[in-house]
């Protein structure tokens, strides 16, 4: 009787077991996306930070190292300007077909280690080592982030989500100089310091909040060879625009370099033209909003990397002002940036978004304007400065978030994460050629001509955010066109 007993009673214990697990899991109940978004949105942030946070450092921070020298001090920015842009397309595609949750987690971890490990340095090249990690995990966090908001957003949410996420790395950009400028008072480690607190929140966090997603089902690992390829070419086209002015635009070694990059580039083109899993999905460019974003970005990015450099430069230059005092001009600008995103959320529901962002590009190209008419021998940041530049920071909250948003809402859910790698390199490769071509008009100044030259920087980032605004008429897809209309 008993054996009968226990053969029939274990079923119904199993089965009583498996009831109690689904009423816990059904009762459970997710994390608001919108606490998801936050975490996404904070890692994004400090990624972007950490490549515009020393801008206004140099100098402290050279005085740690024991190093004077502003060539080498620079590769600070640029060798994280290179590596950044070189590996997101690599690391977005890896993040498609494995998980974004783990290379989000990953890429983070990375970025926070190598930030203790820069606070520590004594070094210059150390220094820059570190430097190159951190650049190492925002390349990897950077697209499985944006990734994750568009698979973890509410359906009707997707575009206003991404416009978030993207105002975050946009505030970044801009608010660079003034954290910089804050945190250099106390010492010049604690640029680096700041990342450790909140990234191992944001790391716990985003264990206990992100939901693990699938990999996509074709497992197979992205031609590894092209990534190589994409990451040489990337690497060489950044490396010879940083050091074309102190290396000579004509010389042997730069025109190598670019040799380089082109011919990495061209092969890579060719291999994901014809390779079953490329790194470089070219089929994204069929993709008519998707290609005219990538091509927006890019000169957006040329025009606002002359145009925040060089005010960056221009206050300390012509105001004598100090790290400080730079960084706080430099604020009200991107103050206005989260606000004008969200009125650009309002705006995309009544016109085509298309238009709002080419009204951001056309507003920040009218501050660039302001700023140049008003560059003379007198400084006055008031009435020269401020009104141009706080234009420019509600166009910028206009256009950038409405361009990224546009770009990789319309992709498959499989591709958003090369997607958004692909858009966000062409924003770092804008920056780099951006910083440049700054650098080589404000080198040809003479010592009672630097207001000059000032001005003409600000004309030519002025004609190339307006070239930039006129190609974000593009990104209106021709169904929203027709239904606005």
């Amino acid at each position: 009787m008993s054996r009968e007993i226990t053969t029939y009673a274990s079923p119904g214990d199993a089965e009583l077991r498996e009831a109690v697990k689904e009423t816990r899991r059904v009762n459970k109940r997710p994390p608001h996306p919108a606490l998801i978004l936050a975490v996404l949105a904070t890692a994004m942030f400090i990624a972007a930070l950490d490549a515009f946070v020393v801008n206004v450092a140099l100098t402290p921070i050279g005085s740690g190292v024991g190093e004077t020298s502003l060539s080498k001090l620079s590769w600070i920015l640029n060798g994280y300007t290179i590596v950044y842009a070189a590996l997101l397309v690599p690391a977005g595609r890896l993040a498609d077909r494995f998980g974004r949750k783990s290379g989000f987690l990953a890429g983070f971890g990375i970025f926070t280690a190598a930030s203790l490990g820069a606070a520590l340095s004594g070094n210059l090249w150390v220094l820059v080592g570190f430097r190159f990690l951190q650049a190492l995990g925002a390349a990897v966090l950077t697209p499985a982030s944006l990734g994750l908001v568009l698979t973890t957003a509410p359906a009707d949410r997707v575009k206003h989500y991404v416009r978030i996420w993207a105002a975050s790395g946009s505030l970044a950009a801009a608010a660079g100089p003034v954290v910089g400028g804050l945190l250099v008072q106390i010492s010049w480690q604690w640029i680096f310091r700041l990342n450790l607190p909140i990234g191992a929140a944001a790391l716990i966090a985003a264990a206990r909040l992100l939901p693990s997603t699938q990999p996509h089902s074709d497992t197979r690992i992205p031609d590894a060879l092209g990534g190589a390829l994409l990451v040489v070419g990337v690497g060489s086209l950044a490396l010879g625009l940083v050091q074309g002015r102190d290396w000579g635009w004509s010389s042997s070694t730069i025109t190598t370099i670019f040799a380089i990059a082109a011919l990495s580039l061209i092969l890579c083109l060719a291999r994901s033209a014809r390779h079953e899993v490329p790194v470089l999905d070219l089929k994204l460019f069929t993709n008519r909003v998707f290609a005219w974003a990538s091509v927006a970005t890019l000169i957006f990015y040329t025009g606002f990397g002359m145009l925040l450099l060089g005010l960056t430069l221009w206050l300390q230059q012509a105001g004598h002002w100090s790290a400080i005092e730079t960084g706080l001009g430099v604020a009200p600008g991107p103050a206005m940036v989260f606000i004008a995103s969200a009125f650009a959320q309002r705006l995309a529901e009544r016109i085509p978004v298309g238009v709002v962002a080419a009204v951001g590009g056309v507003l920040v190209a009218a501050g660039a304007a302001w700023m140049a008419l008003h560059t003379s021998g007198q400084f006055d940041y008031a009435s020269h400065i401020l009104p141009g530049w706080m234009v420019a920071g509600v166009g910028v909250g206009l256009a950038v978030p409405t361009i990224i948003s546009s770009a990789t809402s319309g992709l498959a859910k499989d591709r958003a994460a090369t997607g958004s790698a692909i858009v966000t390199m062409a924003n770092q490769l804008g920056l780099v050629l951006g910083v440049s071509v700054l650098v080589v008009i404000v080198s040809s100044a003479t010592p009672g001509n630097s207001a000059h030259t000032f001005a003409t920087a600000w004309w030519a980032a002025a004609g190339l955010i307006v070239v930039s605004a006129l190609s974000a008429l593009g990104i209106t897809s021709r169904h929203s066109a027709m239904s606005a209309a």
